[in-house]
């Protein structure tokens, strides 16, 4: 299960855009060992690479995608770095999410298993919101063809990320 949760918690960490944002506090047991705790600061420290990387990518396929110019740039960054900091602590959320869904997969009651899906629906509606609202400030600032573009390439990233993610999380097994 920890296989699992290091190699999807970086890809969600993969909001998109050029703006560098921390991660928020994350609630965690205290390391029950100094090697535990090593171990907990060599994830995170992982993970926050990964998370680089994987933004950065993605702002770089943004940007050549949006076609945009000199003057649009200056009027299309901005807001999408503030989606992008919205979508990072929306991210943070489905991150303690599926860190729960690996602590409790083995010992899965019914109430655990709805609580964690009410949380990724919860989730997933926020994101598309935030997608909506931004959506509505690209047009404003670019015009419907210009925003068109940004969520259709937002989308797919998304929609990518989504599937690595789900392949990589187990189906939930009976209950105890």
């Amino acid at each position: 299960m920890l296989l699992i949760t290091l190699v999807a918690l970086p890809v969600l960490f993969a909001s998109p855009g050029p703006a560098q944002t921390k991660a928020g506090p994350t609630q965690s047991k205290a390391p029950s060992s100094p090697e535990a705790g090593a171990k907990e600061q060599n994830l995170k420290a992982y993970i926050e690479l990964m998370r680089a990387d994987v933004r950065q990518q993605k702002a770089e396929i943004m940007g050549s995608l949006m076609l945009l110019s000199a003057a649009d740039a200056t009027k299309f960054w901005p807001i999408y770095s503030e989606y992008d900091a919205e979508l990072t602590k929306l991210n943070d959320q489905r991150v303690a999410n599926i860190k729960e869904y690996a602590r409790v997969y083995t010992e899965m009651t019914d109430a655990k298993a709805d609580e964690l899906i009410q949380s990724a629906m919860a989730f997933q509606k926020r994101r598309s919101d935030l997608l909506e609202k931004t959506y509505s400030r690209v047009k404003q600032a670019l015009g419907a063809v210009t925003a068109a573009r940004f969520f259709q390439i937002e989308r797919q990233l998304l929609l990518i990320i989504d599937l690595q993610i789900a392949s990589l999380l187990p189906v939930v097994g009976q209950g105890s």
